[in-house]
């Protein structure tokens, strides 16, 4: 990280700290966000979290996750959280487009901006920039920075809970995006006091009915398998989402359900929005979705999980999805 020592002065005196992640924020940006906000506390600073949109009820046991400010419920704390910041880290994003208006606060404050993010293609945005597209997540380098700043003793178990979180959730409780040295990351944190079954029980086995319901829909009547290319499909219409009363975070998860499947090494779980059509795409070894996505589906994110999105109707954007299967058929059939 170049001009850490800069930054380590600046952090040297009480600031007021607001902190932003992306929107629909998922297990890494809110345990990286909700980590970083404890360790900065702990330092002494006033922090405030911002992100732009809710974040699943499965992350809501989260230490300090009810003093979150969300952006499009509450536009003026949020707002003021950000205005009045002496100091703004931008967790787990490298696009001020990803936080849509809160990035044109971003952009129109003054403070010094830190970015700390493992994705690629980071925009020039920052003027500190912590970015590693080989880690796990953000809340592995969260960690680091820690680390980076010589405050370890300051990782505590509850900062070791956000943290931990955010790694499992982003590595399909270690299914991808392993190193050693992660491992290495894990074993400290849990030597430091993180429960991790406990974790595992609260972020996984905490589903409602109506979710296993989704679920069995989703499998049962929306499942489409390729297997000339290797590939499945979950899809999702405005009225599934309205007949099954499907909220937020309900279909967390869903598309992964398709890589158990034998043969399948391609899964794209395509839903209706309001004014949007969403893609989430995941793979299995060398298959990059990643690229799928930026390449087609004005995307991005991780080698084998990435996300997308289409402003074309649900068939259209269905039937696009398979046009370009044979571009990939090689690495697919491998």
């Amino acid at each position: 990280m170049e001009n850490l020592a800069t930054l380590k002065r600046i952090l040297s005196i009480p600031q007021d700290v607001a902190i932003i992640s992306h929107r629909n924020p998922d297990g890494d940006a809110i345990g990286s966000s909700l980590g970083l906000s404890l360790f900065l506390q702990r330092d002494g600073h006033n922090v405030k979290v911002v992100v732009p949109s809710e974040y699943p009820d499965f992350l809501a046991w989260m230490p300090q996750a009810d003093d979150i400010h969300i952006y499009d419920n509450e536009p003026e704390a949020a707002t003021w959280a950000i205005e009045k910041a002496t100091l703004i880290f931008c967790l787990d994003f490298n696009s001020l487009e990803r936080v849509d208006k809160v990035g044109e606060l971003v952009a129109a404050s003054r403070a010094p901006v830190v970015m700390i993010d493992h994705h690629l293609f980071p925009e020039s945005f920052a003027e500190y920039v912590l970015s590693d597209t080989t880690a796990s997540s953000t809340c592995e380098l969260i960690y680091d920075f820690i680390y980076l700043l010589g405050q370890g003793q300051l990782l505590d178990p509850q900062i070791g809970d956000c943290l931990f979180t955010g790694i499992l959730t982003d590595t399909g409780s270690f299914k991808y995006s392993n190193s050693p040295k992660l491992f290495r990351t894990v074993a400290n944190l849990l030597e430091r006091g993180v429960d991790d079954l406990r974790i595992q029980n609260l972020v996984f086995n905490t589903m409602e009915e109506k979710q296993l319901r989704i679920l069995g829909h989703c499998l049962y009547n929306r499942m489409e398998i390729l297997p000339e290319f290797s590939t499945g499909i979950i899809t999702l219409t405005k009225d599934d989402y309205a007949t099954l009363d499907i909220k937020r975070g309900d279909t967390e998860g869903v598309v992964n359900f398709l890589l158990m499947m034998r043969g399948v090494k391609l899964a794209a779980f395509i839903h209706e929005q309001p004014t949007i059509v969403k893609l989430s795409l995941r793979s299995k070894g060398d298959i990059d979705v990643q690229e799928m996505a930026r390449q087609h589906f004005r995307g991005g994110g991780h080698k084998n999980a990435a996300g997308g999105a289409s402003f074309h109707n649900l068939s259209a954007t269905v039937r696009r999805f398979k046009e370009i299967l044979p571009q990939y058929q090689e690495q697919l059939q491998g």
